[in-house]
């Protein structure tokens, strides 16, 4: 009697274990309805194929090393330049009048000096032209635009005839996709770590 009793006890045990909730199982996605039937919509990231470079010549070959070593140089310059634009910009909505702004455009100007200057000055002419075009690309405004913004007009003329002197302009704008596409084959190589 006791045996039959313990296997009684233990036979609704293993009963009430085995069964199931009606807890959802898996990872929730969006669904849409096709012809009457729920399909799962899930969005996947872009995925880019960069191929091999081939080279008609040893000389094109050295322009796309030279040209992807000072990408890799300015281009930490441009995402700063994108992070210090929102910050500043968000500051200078908080201020209340033109006096305060230039007041604090100030400070941020020498700040930027003391923090940049230095490396700056070591870039070649042509690492500060991809800079140029690199901070188009990150904020969607021409340098020439910036200054104009920040500084006005007078410092951004003087400004663009100092650049148009090295053979550079200010207005230049980033072209992805166009004269400027090895520049962001580069630019997503670094992003993805490949470089």
């Amino acid at each position: 009697m006791k045996y039959i009793l313990s296997f009684v006890c233990l036979f609704f045990v293993g009963f009430l274990s085995a069964q199931e909730t009606n807890a959802l199982k898996g990872i929730p996605v969006r669904a849409v309805i096709v012809d009457g039937d729920t399909m799962p919509y899930i969005s996947l990231n872009e995925v880019r194929i960069v191929g091999d470079r081939i080279f008609k010549n040893k000389k094109q070959q050295e322009i796309y090393w030279k040209l992807k070593r000072d990408v890799k140089k300015v281009y930490p310059y441009a995402i700063m330049a994108e992070a210090k634009l929102k910050e500043y910009n968000a500051k200078l909505a908080t201020m209340k009048n033109e006096i305060e702004r230039k007041r604090y455009m100030k400070t941020a100007e020498e700040e930027l000096k003391q923090q940049f200057a230095a490396d700056l000055k070591k870039l070649t002419v042509t690492q500060g032209k991809i800079l140029i075009k690199l901070i188009d690309r990150q904020t969607g405004e021409t340098s020439y635009e910036l200054v104009k913004d920040l500084r006005g007009s007078f410092s951004a003329f003087m400004w663009q005839s100092l650049a148009s002197l090295f053979g550079s302009s200010l207005k230049s704008e980033y072209d992805p996709k166009g004269k400027d596409k090895m520049i962001e084959d580069v630019i997503y190589l670094i992003e993805s770590g490949e470089i």
